[in-house]
């Protein structure tokens, strides 16, 4: 059966190093057997590939990839505290934060990106519970952020 990160290769996609912390805190923190990740922005190489708000600069589909880069970027988090992605053993929540012009009404579909690519990367494991907020900004102008909450093995 492969791992993780060779399902993560297999789908075209690389696991990032860690990305470092942009003010005062830490990507990921362990309590118990959960893993709760700070807000991720979808950053390649330490850079956003893109910025500005949804509704206006950015299409949902560009969102969506987006968010499958921020959530590649907590799995490195995630697996900078534990070691082997393969001791998660259920991705809880997924908190999705897009950065939107006031009337657009579309932030579940750009979640979609996320949790598209984590039951893809984890199969059943990876559903979960999720909310998707709209936001006036987001850090560096990024449209999206995400936050996860994974359970994992001793």
């Amino acid at each position: 059966m492969p791992t993780i990160e060779e399902k993560i290769h297999a789908l075209g996609w690389e696991l990032p190093p860690p990305a470092k912390a942009l003010a005062v805190y830490i990507p990921a923190i362990q309590t118990g057997n959960l893993i709760f990740t700070s807000g991720q922005l979808p950053l390649v190489n330490g850079n956003l590939s893109l910025t500005g708000k949804l509704g206006k600069d950015v299409s949902i589909d560009m969102a969506q990839d987006l968010a499958r880069i921020a959530t590649l970027n907590a799995l490195s988090a995630i697996k900078s505290v534990i070691g082997d992605l393969d001791r998660i053993s259920r991705i809880i929540k997924v908190v999705v934060f897009v950065a939107s012009i006031p009337d657009f009404e579309e932030q579940h579909l750009v979640a979609n990106g996320a949790s598209i690519a984590l039951e893809k990367i984890f199969g059943d494991k990876g559903k979960h519970v999720r909310s998707a907020v709209g936001v006036a900004s987001l850090p560096l102008d990024s449209p999206i952020e995400i936050e996860f909450i994974v359970e994992i093995t001793s």
